[in-house]
């Protein structure tokens, strides 16, 4: 197959050798370049170089040399086309087909570079001809001085549909159509794309240009304040960064790369002399850009504006990274003040307060916290319920199985401090009945009899049983959940003496199985074929506590729904088909409880059957939870 030599450098420029060659050798930093010991032979002191923007490597020793292709065949040994599909698949290029036709086209690409840095030329030429003093104003107001405005190649596009491509009619009009710089309508002659704008080239890697932007002076009804080249076979937008080829080199002495929302952005902060920063193009960052990031620093900072689009864009940005999670590869987040960019920010407070946000970035897991936390009111249980549900729908897009895990403990401990604060401790004064030692004293045989008799027929299922004990078992719970607790007690009365007694022993009561209130009698000891993890020795504390939580707010349900369900069959003789359809929605919620109680109990039989390589049955199934 016949690879164009202009198809193989766009290749070359669409993947970074260093980050190739890191993957089977160490580099280390070394001013605008890399260093390592030579892979080719043995030697003590570093003499390979590794140069991303002039796409080489080479030793001094021995002489290797050659690009990312190069490297391919000569350091991991893959023939010539297995190194190039390789990499294609990689840069998200398609080898062309071994077709002539396809060749020919490849050929007429590469003159695309020529087309463009020739469009770059007549931009320039224009903001410094008597035509661009409207632009050149504009640019000093903005603040930009004359070397800013050279550094960064602006330039202007007269209002006029036909001057670009007059001035570049040395080109056959369909190079320029498809290298975006005019728009081919259906019957009518191509005309100019960019009209009436200041011009910013957009550069690849390589520092060639590859498309370019345009902003409007004034706002204008119907036109968009900035427009940028369309895709083309030099640009793709998805996989491009503004600035990448400065601030790339900055980066890797500074150990930081910052990301913002537009280029005028990324001028301002270079001006202000914070130059390792970089734009996506009008869109929010693509999984592409992300990758490219980290490619560069293992934690980029995200800098958004202080509004409602701001905050809008870093959740998308937030959204799309979480599948793309590794370890050590993540996210920072820097939000402006409100209703300020980072141009804004350094005119009124310089450049220091910009870098003061810089020093202080919030991680992604902050950011989804607060995001979903003040996404609406949270006055109800219900609103609380959905608030725990979308933290853990973030959770479970991240593709990586310890990150998930810590994910997900750590937003549910933020929402159980904010679900169920702690309650003011309260001071502990013996009563009549205790003894010395702040511990109960023997509770008499007739209030124990009582007890026994009042609680009997409460403790008929495995799940009652199991919460009981699960509070005497961990009794730092108690007063957190005590009106859920007196609740249960008002649903099932035969319940109300029992709670009475665990919250006014709470304080005085010990965590572990040998609790006094099971040596006493008054409950019964743990079901001895329980599968919840707050029983059981082991148990993640975090986890316990949570299933324990659960468990009771399930346990309040039940008998709530059986009381309902009491009342709608009561209403069949007046209303049978509402009273129907509101029985058939209380059972079916109430096999939603029997079947989350199944599963809390078989997670930690699942869970107990790793830890000891064996399962709950004779084939390793677990044992189903018993609940009537």
């Amino acid at each position: 197959m016949a690879l164009s030599p202009q198809w193989l450098d766009e290749l070359r420029s669409r993947v970074t050798l260093s980050s190739v060659i890191m993957r089977t050798t160490k580099l280390t930093r070394a001013g605008r370049e890399w260093k390592a010991c030579c892979p080719f032979h043995n030697e003590n002191t570093p003499s390979f170089t590794v140069n991303d923007q002039k796409g080489f490597y080479h030793c001094f020793g021995c002489q290797a040399h050659g690009d990312v292709i190069s490297w391919m065949t000569d350091q991991r040994g893959l023939s010539f086309m297995d190194a190039v599909k390789e990499l294609a698949a990689e840069a998200g290029m398609e080898v062309p087909a071994p077709d002539p036709r396809a060749a020919a086209q490849a050929q007429q690409r590469a003159g695309l570079h020529d087309v463009m840095l020739a469009a770059q030329e007549f931009f320039v030429a224009n903001l410094r001809g008597p035509g661009g003093a409207q632009a050149r104003d504009y640019l000093k107001r903005r603040g930009f001085n004359d070397y800013t405005i050279d550094r960064f190649g602006f330039g202007w596009a007269p209002d006029d549909r036909t001057a670009l491509k007059t001035a570049l009619s040395r080109f056959d009009e369909s190079m320029l159509v498809e290298a975006g710089l005019l728009i081919s309508v259906e019957d009518r002659q191509p005309y100019d794309r960019f009209r009436g704008r200041v011009m910013l080239p957009i550069q690849d890697a390589r520092e060639r240009v590859i498309a370019f932007g345009g902003r409007i002076l004034e706002s204008r009804d119907g036109l968009a304040k900035y427009l940028n080249s369309p895709d083309t076979p030099l640009f793709d937008k998805g996989r491009t960064l503004y600035n990448i080829h400065r601030a790339g080199p900055v980066s890797r002495k500074s150990n930081r790369m910052i990301a913002v929302e537009g280029y005028m952005d990324v001028i301002a902060l270079a001006a202000a002399g914070i130059e390792d920063a970089v734009a996506p193009m009008g869109t929010a960052l693509t999984e592409n850009q992300i990758e490219l990031l980290w490619r560069m620093v293992d934690k980029p900072v995200l800098c958004f504006d202080g509004d409602a689009a701001g905050r809008r864009a870093a959740m998308k940005a937030v959204s799309r990274a979480l599948p793309l999670l590794r370890p050590g590869k993540s996210l920072q987040i820097v939000t402006m003040p409100a209703g300020l960019d980072p141009d804004d920010l350094i005119k009124q407070d310089g450049s220091q307060a910009v870098e003061k946000l810089l020093a202080e970035p919030k991680p992604m897991l902050d950011l989804i916290w607060e995001h979903e936390r003040d996404a609406g009111p949270l006055a109800s249980p219900e609103d609380k319920a959905g608030l725990k549900q979308r933290l853990i729908q973030h959770t479970e897009e991240i593709a990586d199985n310890d990150i998930r895990s810590l994910y997900r403990r750590e937003l549910l401990d933020r929402f159980s401090a904010f679900a169920y604060p702690p309650r003011e401790q309260r001071s502990f004064t013996p009563r009549a009945g205790y003894s010395s030692g702040n511990r109960p004293a023997p509770t008499s045989p007739q209030m124990t009899a009582r007890l026994k008799r009042a609680a009997s027929g409460a403790f008929r299922d495995m799940l009652t049983q199991s919460v009981m004990a699960g509070f005497a078992r961990h009794p730092d719970q108690i007063d957190e959940h005590a009106e859920r607790l007196l609740r249960l007690s008002a649903a099932v009365p035969e319940l109300a003496a029992s709670v009475d007694y665990l919250i006014n022993h709470a304080e005085t009561l010990e965590d572990g199985e040998n609790s006094p209130i099971f040596a006493e009698g008054i409950l019964p000891p743990p079901p001895d074929n329980t599968r919840f993890s707050f029983l059981m020795e082991g148990s993640d504390p975090d986890d316990a506590r949570e299933d324990l939580a659960e468990a009771l707010a399930l346990l309040v349900e039940r008998p709530e729904l059986e009381a309902a369900i009491v009342a709608a069959t009561a209403r069949f003789d007046s209303d049978p088909e509402a009273a129907f359809a509101e029985q058939q929605r209380l059972r079916k919620r109430k096999l939603e409880i029997e079947s989350r109680l199944g599963q809390m109990a078989r997670k930690r039989a699942a869970s107990s059957a790793l830890e000891s390589n064996s399962g709950g049955g004779e084939d390793g199934a677990p044992d189903e939870l018993e609940t009537d």
